[in-house]
């Protein structure tokens, strides 16, 4: 399979719809986290697919493979936030959302 944009890749496609999955996790009014954590996560959610993009516009194969370790990296970054929003008390009432991130992120 070849691509001609990062847009087809399927590995952009499912980063990107943990960035979505995180946002709409993290807007809603009713999750309380402080800023700090929710921008980190957000964050680091967007890195996942940003540095799939990145190397496969850099254009060659080993810059590509490079900074898909380093979007293999920030995914391994937001799942480490995921568990531990997983345990905290205040955010009970996601934790089965929250569980289908991490589990989705170790397959």
């Amino acid at each position: 399979m070849t691509c001609q944009r990062f847009e087809d890749l399927p590995v952009w496609q499912e980063a990107m719809r943990l960035a979505h999955g995180v946002y709409d996790l993290t807007e809603n009014p009713k999750f309380k986290i402080s800023f700090s954590l929710r921008d980190q996560i957000e964050r680091g959610s967007m890195s996942v697919s940003d540095n799939v993009a990145e190397g496969f516009e850099r254009g060659t194969t080993n810059e590509l493979l490079a900074f898909l370790y380093i979007a293999r990296g920030s995914a391994g970054e937001t799942r480490s936030k995921l568990c531990f929003m997983e345990k905290r008390p205040n955010l009970a009432d996601f934790k089965s959302q929250i569980s289908d991130f991490i589990n989705t992120q170790d397959s």
